[in-house]
């Protein structure tokens, strides 16, 4: 067995390259000689592997490999592997890593990044004179394709590494990446493709992405899993004050949280938003005596501050990072020992992807301690662990490639040179996302990028591409290359200023001072002058606006504001929702759980009931001059905000009255002045009638043609699609520019095209992203017929949390924590008290 192993590693792997590995008394792994005989072979392949087991260096030795054995001239190198990474800071990583064997084995190749850091001058060069082995982004791969010398920049590429893919394929940065893999074939046509990927649910859908798709049976490239590695180790961090009801903060916990730091090496500290990483940053600092180094890195931090950070962990001088998921994924921070999950999870395999930052060596236990905020967090975080004990996954399912991303590549393609719309229909249709795209809606798309659609047709400003008497598509002029390439990507954040820290404001008109990032426009909007706010680590006061910049001081107020950032919210996966209801409903579980957790369900099943697996419990109970329902679906707030938005609308029409509505996670809260309870228990309504399947029909679809809704994501669909443009030439516009532009769009189109391409994308959008549209149906179906209904005269135990989320403002402080500390008291008392 020995001797063939031997012979088989002999036969894949150069001389030098096993007296590398023999030097460093390591020995090739299985996977890592498998994926390179199959790549040997022309095959596309993914590769499926924990953290730790070596899948970079895996992906990267066929290429290492094959251009040792050949050899060229500089003079005669051109493009030989893209490797692609969602995240700049993974790219950059792992170049850093990649140089090292590449260096001490003496390796005749080169290999540079290509992000949106990258200096102009160097992504000029890179045109001429690529590197062997590229590392870059999605959007930088498309702004390649779009050169109008991209036949001949990528007429020898061989091979295309994209890491990460179980994490890109779901969103529409897949979508784009997945039209320019095919337009990558076309240029290639022996291209190979390697996917790296985390143990995912669906391994056949990233198979299936991988390789081109024709009509009939889905092709599938090769695949190669990982089997093994040392299993994590993960607990719930029991905490010595007492827990809160409500919010996502977690600040019960920080001194926990820094005693778990004193205790390792390097602690990396996840958090689920930006604003809740600046609130978790400053409380550690607070109380941070030992003078311990700890750092900031989120999204919004200035790309050269995030550079710092990065550089301090690979160095080893810090002992915690407290981070969104800009370092979710992949990057090897070989001194980090500990993964601190602050706030539930929301999916099991978003847990295992943070929890492998931690011992990032597949035969060393990862550690992690996850950090509930709240008590229904306790019952999320625990059936989290059961998830990661017998290795369960809940990575999202595929779904149609977005009609805006095709429309953005149809122009792109025009921007790259002529094309035939049957030619390019076809090799569209080549993609996993866009397989079954259908040739009406292909038309639909060119005429748009055209014309932008039988509405706009007369405003020559829309019309981008024309067909020419060759029958061939190209762009109408320069200046629509230009935009493109200044517009293009996915990726859409809330409207920024740049926050620059000034000394002297009198001053600042010179543009003195350090810029620290970028916060959201609304939320500076929010600000009176004078105002503090936390960023960057640092409480500032708000000086006023300048331009495009928040201009501010440093300031000592201990209770400021907290940046509010739209992005970075994830929804409960429908696997962690399931085990919360199996914890609720099965009191034998709850040995595991703390004892304040055990005690309030407890309480409830005194006060209430508790609710089922398979059934929906709704109560209704007086308060005040208001009358409440509360229900508990357990479907992600996504799902129970449009939920919520129906109800109302039912209520409304039979006259209930209903005033608002809040959700959660977990569950949801309706109040109004009509009593609900002595309405649903005499059947007028009926609650089956109330929460009937056919509110996803005529209702849904009135409520969202009235609601804002509609219009905000019509604003992100435009601006994807290249209809509305943000930057133009030595300016871009102001979001307040950019809502009125795409409103009057919207508002256009509604009267005169109902049927238009992008409002049919905007609904799309909206039913999955904003609404969760698909979770609420199959809820709805789920519980038909099964509805617990419990007319309370008072508020229940497990209604204590979504009631304190009524009436909450977005802003955080010591005083507004004392004035929920204190609702939460009144409302406790009122749950739990005596008969």
């Amino acid at each position: 067995m020995a001797t063939a192993v031997k012979e088989r590693t002999d036969e894949l792997l150069p001389a030098r390259f096993r007296e590398w590995f023999d030097e460093r008394g390591w020995t090739p792994r299985p996977h890592q000689l498998e994926l390179l005989e199959k790549s040997r072979k022309g095959k596309s392949t993914l590769l499926i592997a924990p953290t730790g087991a070596g899948k970079t260096l895996a992906g990267f030795l066929p290429s290492l490999v094959d251009l040792t054995r050949k050899a060229r001239p500089m003079r005669q190198r051109t493009l030989h592997t893209l490797y692609i990474s969602p995240l700049k800071a993974l790219a950059v990583d792992i170049a850093r890593n990649l140089e090292r064997p590449v260096s001490e084995m003496d390796l005749p190749v080169t290999l540079e990044t290509r992000t949106g850091d990258t200096s102009q001058h160097k992504r000029f060069r890179q045109r001429f004179e690529p590197p062997d082995l590229l590392l870059t982004t999605p959007e930088q791969v498309a702004l390649l394709l779009a050169m109008n010398n991209a036949e001949r920049f990528f007429a020898s590429l061989d091979t295309v590494i994209v890491d990460e893919l179980h994490a890109l394929t779901p969103t529409k940065r897949g979508d784009l990446l997945s039209l320019d893999l095919a337009r990558l074939r076309a240029h290639a046509p022996k291209l190979k493709a390697i996917g790296l990927s985390a143990t995912v649910a669906q391994p056949e859908e990233l198979r299936a992405w991988l390789v081109p798709q024709r009509e009939g049976k889905a092709a599938l490239a090769e695949v190669v899993v990982v089997k093994g590695g040392a299993r994590p180790e993960i607990s719930i961090l029991p905490a010595t004050e007492r827990m809160p009801w409500s919010g996502h903060a977690a600040v019960y916990a920080i001194g926990d949280i820094y005693a778990a730091i004193k205790a390792h090496r390097m602690s990396l500290i996840f958090v689920n938003t930006r604003s809740q990483a600046e609130r978790i940053f400053q409380e550690l600092w607070r109380i941070n005596a030992d003078g311990l180094p700890i750092a900031l890195h989120h999204g919004s931090l200035d790309a050269g501050q995030r550079r710092k950070v990065e550089a301090a962990m690979a160095a080893g001088s810090l002992r915690a990072v407290v981070c969104t998921s800009t370092l979710d994924l992949g990057i090897d921070w070989g001194e980090v020992d500990v993964v601190i999950n602050v706030g539930a999870p929301k999916g099991a395999s978003r847990l295992a992807q943070r929890i492998g930052r931690a011992n990032h060596r597949l035969d060393e236990p990862s550690k992690a301690i996850l950090v509930p905020a709240n008590r229904f967090e306790v019952l999320e975080c625990q059936a989290a662990l059961d998830a990661n004990a017998i290795g369960a996954q809940d990575t999202p399912r595929a779904r149609p490639g977005a009609l805006d991303v095709l429309a953005q590549h149809t122009l792109g393609r025009a921007v790259a040179g002529p094309f035939d719309a049957v030619e390019f229909y076809e090799e569209v249709r080549s993609c996993l996302p866009y397989r079954d795209l259908g040739w009406e809606t292909f038309e639909q798309i060119i005429d748009f990028v055209a014309t932008g659609g039988y509405a706009l047709r007369t405003y020559e400003r829309y019309a981008k591409i024309r067909k020419g008497q060759d029958g061939l598509w190209r762009i109408t002029t320069p200046t629509v290359a230009v935009q493109y390439r200044m517009n293009l990507g996915t990726i859409l954040e809330s409207e920024l200023l740049k926050v620059r820290l000034v000394r002297n404001v009198a001053k600042a008109a010179s543009r003195g001072g350090k810029v620290l990032g970028n916060i959201e426009e609304g939320f500076i909007e929010s600000l009176s002058q004078g105002d503090t706010f936390l960023f960057s680590g640092l409480v500032l006061r708000f000086e006023g606006i300048r331009e495009n910049e928040a201009i501010a001081t440093r300031a000592g107020d201990e209770t400021p504001k907290i940046p509010i950032y739209a992005g970075g919210k994830f929804p409960l996966s429908t696997y962690l929702a399931e085990g919360v209801r199996s914890y609720l409903a099965d009191p034998r579980k709850w040995s595991v759980l703390p004892h304040e957790v055990t005690d309030w369900l407890n309480f409830q099943e005194q006060r209430s009931v508790l609710p089922q697996k398979d059934e929906l419990l709704v109560e209704t109970f007086p308060r005040g001059n208001r009358h409440y329902l509360v229900c508990y679906p357990f479907e992600g707030r996504l799902a129970h905000q449009a939920l919520g938005m129906l109800l109302t609308r039912r209520l409304e029409r039979a006259r209930l009255r209903p005033l608002g509505f809040v959700a959660t996670d977990y569950s949801m809260a309706v109040w109004a002045f009509g009593d609900l309870g002595e309405a649903f228990a005499t059947g007028k309504p009926s609650l089956d009638g109330i929460f009937e399947e056919d509110m996803l029909g005529d209702d849904l679809e009135a409520w969202m043609n009235e609601s804002y809704l509609m219009k905000r994501t019509f604003r992100g669909t435009a601006i994807i699609s290249g209809l509305v443009e943000k930057r133009h030439r030595g300016a871009a516009k102001t979001g307040r520019q950019m809502t009125v532009s795409t409103d009057l769009v919207y508002d256009v189109l509604r009267r005169h095209e109902p049927d238009h391409i992008l409002l049919r994308a905007t609904w799309a959008d909206a039913a999955s992203t904003l609404l969760d549209l698909r979770r609420l149906g199959e809820m709805l179906s789920r519980v038909r017929g099964r509805i617990v209904h419990k007319r309370l005269d008072r508020i229940s135990p497990l209604a204590v949390p979504v009631m304190l989320e009524i009436g909450k403002e977005r802003v955080d402080g010591e005083a507004r924590e004392e004035i929920l500390r204190m609702e939460a008291s009144e409302l406790v008392n009122e749950a739990m008290g005596d008969e």
